[in-house]
């Protein structure tokens, strides 16, 4: 009957895949790690939560339809906004996977020694290579020799379970051509080879299975949190763009209002000089055309009394024709008209200093939008360095500190650098330098030199301005470049916007530009670089400050 039973099996199924071992097992563990905890079945159209939990669409939409708020029916986390549910493609396979490699639950396994009506089976003896309903099992139960049978729940493809050379149990693993194998096999074709019980070989599968599930569920939620990062970073960016291109508005609109004030001002003082200048011509023309006929009427009478015999006459009018006549001063009348033309330029010239004061303030004021939070890194301080705890002040303590010498660590030059690198995008920061005689600002690259003595320059990967003695300002160009400054910094604005390959300084209480480095070729991360350069006695001993940025009004 069992011979029969087995040859029938075998011509309804395919050969078995013997590379997974006790695949039932294996599989039945599995099933419960892809089970939707809302409809405890097998997922359908898997889709996972923000927090990195997996359900069914349809169980997990209904659970939010039926909702005021959107929460993961595992943990309860809540969510402002309905996450955008998404398949979760890698879990959708192993799911198809699974439902390809388990076993058949709807085909009932029914008693392979009933005759007429044949019962459900309770077990499958893989020795006997039969399955039994319980009274048909009682024998196995019952009998010394067949107690030592193997046993186990019952299954349509027991031939699955059986050596197919040599008609006996599966009950070994071997490691080396990984596929199960009976007792025999061990002694034949697989003899030296590392083979272990079959229970180990299928947990030594399951622990690998697990380390693949946890490793796939962490991608899932690297995955998810990338998503979420980017969505994140989009809308970030949007308000960033919004906010600026309102501010960008504001700005110009008084840009250009202020302009059209000044224009109108000056246009108004012009048409006023015009006016009087033409008014001034028309007096003059007057004024010398009445000097003009006075000169010809007396000329007139000079030409008669030339030619007169009336000696007595010419006697008694000469002094009058003789007195001073009251003539212009054409050189007076052409300074005044210098000085009104000198004016005039003066007005223009201070108009074009407003127009400039407006745009850098409205450049600054445009920097500003990309204001950052810059902390000192205590790794990289000198020894000599002093830093607060909060890691926004910095002067120096003129005695080595006992520090351990990182690689990062500056060890001779009085530099630290900002805990935060920057790779991409617009930066902006200002330090306060109030009080203080000796100072450099700037950015530095990551892969900077930072032990001995340091030359500060692009090329060495330094953007830096100086301030030495007090009062001389220079740029760490290449070369340097010596600054002229109007009034002196109290608080210094650096901004860089990495794709341009810009790095400015501002001085923010005057709003006016101090120096930019530009056309810069950026490849690495930027780090804010800070010297407080020594105290001498006292004098420099003052610290930088990063402050808040406050807006220009």
């Amino acid at each position: 009957m069992a011979e029969s039973s087995l040859t029938a099996r075998k011509t309804r199924r395919q050969s078995f895949d013997r590379n997974l071992p006790s695949m039932s097992s294996s599989m039945s563990s599995l099933s419960e790690e892809i089970q939707c905890s809302v409809c405890l079945d097998v997922f359908t159209d898997p889709v996972s939560t923000p927090c990195g939990h997996n359900f069914c669409k349809i169980c997990l939409n209904k659970c939010w339809d039926n909702s005021q708020t959107c929460s993961c029916p595992n943990c309860k986390e809540t969510f402002k906004q309905r996450p955008d549910l998404k398949i979760n493609t890698t879990l959708r396979e192993l799911v198809d996977h699974y439902k390809k490699k388990s076993p058949e639950k709807t085909t009932e396994v029914l008693c392979d020694i009933c005759e007429e009506r044949k019962l459900k089976a309770l077990k499958s003896c893989l020795v006997c290579q039969s399955s039994y309903c319980e009274t048909h099992l009682e024998p196995h139960l019952r009998v010394t020799r067949l107690k030592k049978h193997k046993l186990m729940d019952p299954v349509s493809n027991l031939e699955d379970y059986i050596c197919q050379k040599h008609e006996r149990p599966l009950d070994l693993f071997c490691r080396d051509d990984q596929t199960c194998v009976c007792s025999i096999c061990t002694v034949k074709d697989h003899k030296n080879h590392n083979t272990v019980p079959i229970e180990e070989g299928s947990q030594e599968k399951k622990n690998d299975l697990m380390k693949r599930q946890k490793n796939m569920q962490l991608m899932i939620q690297n995955g998810i949190k990338k998503i979420q990062d980017i969505k994140h970073s989009a809308e970030v960016r949007k308000i960033n763009k919004e906010k600026e291109k309102a501010v960008r508005v504001e700005l110009f609109t008084d840009l250009i209002c202020s302009i059209d004030i000044h224009q109108t001002e000056l246009l108004e003082k012009m048409e006023e000089q015009q006016k009087a200048a033409e008014k001034q011509e028309q007096e003059l023309i007057g004024e010398l055309e009445q000097e003009i006929t006075e000169l010809k009427m007396r000329n007139t009478e000079l030409e008669q009394l030339l030619h007169t015999e009336d000696h007595i006459h010419l006697l008694q009018i000469h002094s009058s024709l003789c007195s001073p006549i009251n003539i212009r001063n054409w050189p007076e009348i052409s300074m005044k008209t210098h000085e009104s033309l000198e004016t005039l330029r003066r007005e223009l010239t201070q108009l074009k200093d407003t127009i400039d004061e407006k745009l850098t303030l409205t450049e600054l004021k445009w920097m500003q939008l990309y204001a950052v939070d810059v902390a000192l890194d205590p790794d990289t301080a000198s020894p000599y360095l002093i830093l607060t705890v909060d890691g926004k002040q910095v002067r120096c303590g003129d005695i080595r500190q006992k520090l351990q010498d990182k690689p990062e660590r500056f060890d001779k030059c009085l530099y630290v650098l900002g805990k935060d690198g920057f790779s991409s995008g617009r930066f902006y920061f200002e330090v306060q330098v109030k009080g203080k005689t000796d100072w450099t600002l700037g950015m530095a690259r990551e892969s900077i030199n930072r032990k001995g003595e340091i030359t500060v320059s692009p090329s060495d990967g330094y953007w830096t301005v100086r301030l030495k003695n007090g009062d001389k300002y220079k740029a760490g160009a290449d070369p340097s470049v010596a600054l002229s400054l109007r009034v002196k910094p109290q608080r210094v604005g650096v901004f860089v916007d990495y794709e341009e390959g810009l790095v400015s300084f501002y001085d923010v209480e005057s709003s006016s530009h101090i120096y930019s480095f530009t056309a810069q070729s950026f490849t690495e991360k930027l780090y804010p670089l800070f010297c407080p350069s020594l105290t001498y006695g006292g004098k420099n001993s003052s610290p930088l400050i990063i402050t808040p940025v406050r807006y220009n009004k």
